[in-house]
Formats: C-alpha cells, sequence, structure tokens
C-alpha cells in the first residue's frame, strides 16, 4: 500500500548494539545507549535478550526500582512473571506487552517461568514529562490477542503496539495532553519480499531495528541496506519511512515526539535536575516506593 504524496526518510546513522548483562546475569543486547538519548528523545533505552540457554535468563530481574518514565516490555518468545509494589501481577508471555509507568516510583521484579527454552523480547525505556515524572505508577498487562494486527495485500502483516498505522489503533494509544510523547510501536512481518510505508510527522524521533532478516530503507535518493540486529536512527524529514525486505524479514519500528527537556538518569531513576535525582534515591532508600 503506497501512502500519497509519501516522501520517505533516509538514514542517518546504523548502530550495532552492546553485549552485557542485567538484573541477575540475563545476557542481552543494549541496542538504544545513553549516548543516543538527546538524539531519541522520547526513547532512553532498548534491550534485546535472547537465548535458548537458562544460563543466560534463569536469574531473571529480581526487585529493583523505578521512577519517572515507562518501561516497555515485548515478548517475543518465553514466560516472564511481573510483580510491583503498587500490587500489579501479570505473567507476560508469547506475543505480549508489559507496559508500566513508573511514575513517582515503583519496585518490580520480572522473573522467567521456564527452566528451559527459548526466552526472546525487548524492553524499551520511553521518558515521562516532567509534569508526569511524580504521577501514581500505572501497569498495563496486554496478551497477544489484544494487540490489534493488520494484514497489508503488499504481503507485510504487523503488530499495532502502540500509536496508529494504516488506520488500525494500537492497544496504546493515549491522549496527546495526558501523554505528549505520542509513541508509535511496530512490529512489522514481511511475508514476503515487500515493500511498507508508514507516515511519521517529520518532528518525530524514530528508529527501526532488524531482528530477522535483513532490510532496506528507501528514500527518493537512495536505498540503505540494514543488517540484522542493527538499530537505523531515521533523519527528522519526509513524512514517513520506507522500508523493504526479503520473506522473513521482522523489523521493529519506534516513533515519538521528544520531550525537548533535560535528562538526568542515575541508574534506574530518570529525572530532570540533579535535585531531584538525590530526592528520587533517597525516597527509595527510605521504603517510599513501597507504599
Amino acid at each position: 500500500m503506497s501512502l500519497p504524496n509519501f516522501q520517505g526518510r533516509s538514514v542517518e546513522q546504523q548502530v550495532i548494539g552492546q553485549a552485557t548483562r542485567d538484573g541477575d546475569g540475563v545476557k542481552l543486547t543494549r541496542v538504544l545507549t545513553q549516548a543516543h538519548q538527546r538524539r531519541l528523545d522520547p526513547f532512553l533505552m532498548l534491550d534485546n535478550f535472547g537465548s535458548d540457554d537458562p544460563n543466560d535468563y534463569g536469574g531473571g530481574f529480581p526487585d529493583h526500582p523505578h521512577r519517572g518514565f515507562e518501561t516497555v516490555t515485548y515478548m517475543i518468545a518465553g514466560r516472564m512473571r511481573h510483580r510491583d509494589s503498587a500490587g500489579n501481577e501479570g505473567l507476560l508471555q508469547n506475543g505480549g506487552v508489559q507496559w508500566m509507568t513508573a511514575g513517582r516510583g515503583v519496585v518490580h521484579s520480572e522473573m522467567p517461568e521456564q527452566e528451559e527454552g527459548v526466552m526472546e523480547g525487548f524492553q524499551l525505556w520511553l521518558n515521562l514529562a516532567s509534569h508526569q515524572k511524580m504521577c501514581a505508577p500505572a501497569y498495563q498487562d496486554i496478551q497477544s490477542e489484544k494487540i490489534p494486527e493488520l494484514s497489508l495485500t503488499s504481503g507485510v502483516s504487523l503488530r499495532v503496539i502502540a500509536g496508529k498505522s494504516h488506520g488500525v489503533e494500537g492497544a496504546v494509544n493515549r491522549p496527546a495532553k495526558l501523554f505528549p510523547t505520542q509513541a508509535l510501536y511496530l512490529d512489522i512481518h514481511f511475508d514476503q519480499a515487500a515493500h511498507f510505508q508508514q507516515s511519521i510527522p517529520a518532528e518525530h524521533n524514530a528508529f527501526l531495528y532488524v531482528y530477522r532478516g535483513s532490510a532496506k530503507v528507501v528514500s527518493e535518493n537512495q536505498e540503505t541496506s540494514i543488517g540484522l540486529h542493527r538499530m537505523a536512527i531515521l533523519r527528522n524529514e519526509g513524512s514517513g519511512v520506507e522500508i523493504s525486505a526479503a520473506a522473513g524479514s521482522k523489523v521493529l519500528l519506534i516513533a515519538g515526539k521528544p520531550l525537548n527537556e533535560p535528562i538526568a538518569q542515575y541508574g534506574p531513576f530518570v529525572m530532570n535536575t540533579r535535585e531531584e535525582l538525590i530526592q528520587a534515591v533517597d525516597d527509595f532508600r527510605a521504603g517510599l516506593y513501597n507504599s
């Protein structure tokens, strides 16, 4: 499906993720790091975890705090149990999404409920505007069947996790007045060799991540190949992005309106000033996140 008067973005930069471990030794690739936070505002981090070795994921992510942003966990394969200090609990499993707003502070755990097999997925950190950072914590447990899916005649199918694509509203689509970042989160599957176009406002920051196969970003003057496990940062231009890929390729496309506010981060706390960070740590140590 071709969008009218479409002008595609080009690739500004490609990024190779950094291998690391987090939680209780969970092996993962940190794709979006602090080095790209300002450029990809409002997005703070993207981790990709995936292994069939329980030694790589068995320890999970025991109790740890967050304040000032949202975590979006998308499970491709496997099962992980969420519990938090606000009393929420949910089982994240194949195709499901956990969307947690940490707000003024929450302590949560994400622990595997499997001892063998593949565990694969992504965790995205989405910043909150300054006026939201001390909001009440919130949690959405979105099972796979609740995520809208769309099949295009071109041979592309997609899951609309957040935002809107080709007239289909995502599982998470919130009023701009309350959530100005207006996040778009698509999981795009190329069931056959095809092209896919998505409209994106020019002022929104956007990137894509190839997690199966490979892809190309097609703009007016060039085609840029994006290899497996590569992130492509898209230039802020045009009316959207055009992606072409061979059958079997899968791509995440993520975009949002920048907050253009100061970012002050200390581990799992993301505020606007150093003083707010100190208060965040003091409040956690005082046990205020558990009330």
